[in-house]
């Protein structure tokens, strides 16, 4: 009861890589940035191991972003002539690759690090994929098509190669496949409508556990900026849920702690398990466990006990190691308390 996880990314060491950066560019190249990857890799399951995480995973240190880490082994994707482009609505401008033709999968993508992981431990594993509508809020398309059929067509597109790739993970001994949607809590009509399938697309014919991890961003100031502007209820998985309800997806991710999203809101997941963020990711101060099973507490009103993940709000990339170390610490003792109050 009550099994603790990570959304998906942590810091990465200041040996592998620039520190409390979304883009954090590597401080070595070829093979020995690949052995510094994967030691990376090996320190942060023995820090989720230690600090009594339930359900590990590699924490995304072989990807220098959550999105263009997929991307880096797609064909069809430019990455020498990248562009700014306004991304999650012109929340905020990034650089992005362009969509120059037909995609394709140079090969597998995260065969290594899945492996080593999984030769690592006997925890179960999750993995995360970007989801296909925020791969296309994250990328500048030259061929697929202007306007909604134009994202429509390249959404699945990459749900055709994420498919391939998420089968592959399965096949690597992956316990669950978790795939990213922040564009969902933005885009919320399209999401319902189209991208909600196109996740189902990504999804299709997986044995293992899969998710979808919808948030309100990293801890970044343009993503704090804009919570501001969401006033004192936020509603947009209002709309994304009912589509998640009836569709095949078994876990649904969730941002909680310190946010505004009403908690009753969770009961229109009605037959999901639901990945509760009771770890704020926009905030240095680490949770009590008092708080973090009192925020259990209140989701057990809408969330069957034996369907409740207490989990991080969002990824911890570009957070310092030691804030993020701490917080892990704490979601484990948190869980811990919970189980003694709510096991009855």
């Amino acid at each position: 009861m009550f099994e603790t996880a990570i959304a998906g990314s942590l810091p990465k060491p200041s040996w592998l890589a620039e520190t409390e950066k979304l883009w954090p560019e590597w401080r070595s190249s070829g093979a020995e940035l690949e052995r510094a990857k994967a030691d990376a890799t090996l320190v942060w399951l023995k820090i989720q191991e230690d600090a009594g995480i339930d359900i590990v995973g590699d924490g995304e240190q072989s990807r220098q972003h959550f999105v263009h880490g997929f991307l880096a082994r797609v064909e069809g994707i430019d990455f020498e002539h990248k562009v700014k482009m306004g991304i999650r609505n012109n929340r905020y401008d990034a650089m992005v690759p362009q969509v120059t033709g037909p995609l394709r999968l140079a090969g597998r993508v995260h065969e290594a690090e899945a492996r080593l992981v999984r030769a690592h431990t006997a925890k179960p594993l999750k993995f995360t994929l970007p989801g296909p509508m925020t791969i296309v809020d994250t990328v500048a398309d030259r061929f697929y098509g202007d306007g909604k059929e134009g994202r429509i067509r390249l959404a699945f597109a990459f749900a055709e190669l994420l498919n391939q790739e998420a089968r592959a993970l399965q096949a690597d001994g992956v316990d669950i496949v978790q795939f990213d949607e922040p564009a969902f809590n933005v885009y919320m009509a399209d999401a319902a409508e189209w991208g909600v399938a196109a996740l189902e697309r990504a999804a299709e014919g997986l044995e293992c556990k899969t998710a979808v991890h919808i948030c309100y961003g990293y801890g970044i100031r343009a993503n704090v900026d804009w919570k501001e502007t969401l006033g004192g209820e936020w509603r947009q998985y209002e709309q994304v849920f009912p589509a998640l309800a009836k569709s095949a997806i078994d876990q649904v991710s969730l941002e909680c702690l310190h946010s505004h999203v009403p908690a009753e809101l969770m009961r229109l997941l009605d037959g999901k398990d639901v990945m509760v963020g009771v770890i704020d990711v926009a905030c240095d101060v680490i949770e009590t466990p008092e708080e973090i099973a009192d925020t259990i507490g209140s989701a057990l009103r809408f969330v069957p006990r034996e369907r409740l993940f207490p989990c991080t709000n969002c990824g911890l990339a570009p957070m310092r190691r030691e804030v993020a170390e701490a917080k892990l610490a704490a979601l484990a003792q948190g869980a811990r308390l919970a189980r003694e109050r709510y096991d009855r």
